[in-house]
């Protein structure tokens, strides 16, 4: 007997429905809203010359960036470790990145957890250590000001080479974890976004979401201090600060703290992309009861070095960006949520791109059409030229506002280090963005928004929803642990 799974694998049928059902139900336009208030707008390109970070190198490989700001007496670091965060978990020990990043803020082989807290408030300062569930890279940052800076650096040169993984604080996060892995079952955006990545990533690191309970009982503080040792490396490392601190004197601090940090002389971890998605799939996940329907549509999108990424972006801020299609449509003349948008992340490998909402479950039918129908309007049909001006324009005014914040333009620098992008990369940004024409966006749409690609998740009660989503293709449905339900 054909299983439902093999007939999800015949995505013939649910791309030409995905299709059909948009072009039935095509979006009317949004003249109901009226944009009131509106200020002069300027025609000219953006032109940005940023301030370039002072950087050195140290023997151990570790680079330093310097973001000078003299205006306010405040000093703060990033330091990124490439190969650390949870995209290189071993197979049978997932969420050990994220275990020791957490790890490492509770104690050191001199400070007790309680003596780490007791003077990050004395000095009202912030520190901290992460690394994300599929990040390719753990982080360590931090904030004082510029008197207590110094201080601050000691203690996060001790958190960064002297953790101890201390047993009683390992079985406390266990503990903690493993309650919030029940807790956020309960989450409908969670089984949403949990479902979706296994659809658009398969077994790859990207889809990983959290650690298993399993995979914590296994950790030991040695298991955790055998990770950090080989991963925490400062090969390919970089430290960025921003604010009241010259490239002499981060130098100098770096040196005199984090220069007996040992290179390892290891290779920088590579990665690569996941395998290609293979049909369009739609997925229910059970929510007994429920007054909403929770809905994501998505799929693969590109890798951040992408010769299309910003064509990409200029599409989706017309679709799912701040006062977009999606909102207006939706949300301000439809009345059928409170909030939707879209969006893409940015990593080394091609990753993900999805539009989400939830809305109440007798509206299901209609904004699911709609939402489909808005998407196929971005393929089928070049933006108006004074939308897409729009949207670009917003796009640049935001960049320019971000420039007020040196922290925010450091963000910016880490990520031209991160993705080796061209040193006048920001510059231009402005330029390449006001560049994309509408043919540019189209293109952009019909390459990553396909029918054929897109996954179809949503989670909300089975007996409301089913016969709605059966209208697109067959349903594999799941039950709030992930356990497919016949």
């Amino acid at each position: 007997m054909t299983t439902t799974m093999q007939i999800l694998r015949n995505a013939g049928v649910l791309v030409a429905a995905v299709a059909s059902l948009a072009n039935a139900q095509q979006p009317p336009s949004t003249t109901q809203m009226v944009l009131k208030g509106k200020a002069p707008v300027s025609k000219e390109v953006l032109k940005v010359k940023m301030p370039r970070p002072g950087r050195a190198t140290l023997a151990n490989g570790l680079e330093i960036m310097v973001l000078e700001d003299h205006r306010t007496p405040q000093v703060t670091f990033q330091l990124v470790i490439p190969g650390a965060g949870g995209y290189f978990d071993p197979t049978n020990g997932l969420g050990t990145a994220s275990f020791v990043a957490a790890i490492m803020r509770e104690g050191t082989t001199t400070r007790s957890s309680a003596q780490i807290s007791e003077a990050l408030e004395t000095m009202g300062a912030s520190l901290n250590v992460g690394a994300g569930a599929a990040s390719t890279t753990a982080q360590v940052s931090g904030s004082a000001l510029t008197p207590s800076f110094p201080a601050l650096f000691d203690l996060a040169a001790d958190m960064l080479l002297h953790p101890a993984f201390p047993a009683d604080e390992v079985n406390r996060y266990r503990s903690r974890t493993k309650g919030s892995l029940i807790q956020v079952r309960a989450n409908p955006d969670f089984l949403a976004t949990e479902r979706l990545d296994e659809l658009v990533f398969g077994a790859h690191p990207a889809s990983r979401l959290l650690a298993s309970a399993a995979s914590l009982d296994a950790a030991t503080p040695q298991s955790l201090a055998d990770f950090y040792k080989s991963h925490y490396v400062p090969d390919h490392a970089m430290i960025a600060f921003a604010g009241d601190i010259t490239l002499a004197q981060a130098r100098s601090m770096v040196e005199s703290r984090l220069g007996a940090w040992p290179k390892a002389n290891v290779a920088k971890p590579a990665t690569q992309d996941p395998p290609p998605i293979q049909g369009a799939k739609v997925v229910l996940i059970s929510r007994p009861n429920s007054v909403q329907t929770t809905m994501y549509i998505g799929t693969q999108a590109l890798a951040r070095t992408s010769t299309d990424y910003t064509s990409l972006l200029v599409a989706n801020r017309v679709l799912g960006g701040v006062m977009g299609r999606l909102f207006r449509h939706l949300r301000e003349e439809k009345g059928y949520t409170y909030g939707i948008g879209s969006g893409f992340a940015s990593a080394p490998y091609v990753s993900a791109w999805n539009a989400s909402t939830s809305v109440r479950t007798d509206v299901t039918d209609p904004a699911l059409h709609d939402l489909l129908a808005e998407i196929a309007l971005m393929r089928d049909t070049p933006v108006p030229q004074q939308e897409l001006e729009d949207s670009k324009r917003a796009l640049v005014a935001s960049f320019a506002l971000s420039l007020e914040s040196p922290q925010q333009m450091l963000s910016y620098y880490i990520d031209s280090w991160t993705y080796n992008l061209p040193a006048t990369y920001w510059d231009d940004y402005p330029a390449r963005i006001s560049a994309v024409t509408a043919a540019d966006a189209q293109a952009a749409a019909r390459k990553y928004w396909d029918a054929s690609r897109l996954q179809i998740v949503a989670v909300g009660d089975v007996a409301k929803v089913r016969p709605i989503l059966e209208k697109i293709g067959p349903v594999a449905v799941y039950d709030a642990d992930g356990k497919p339900i016949p």
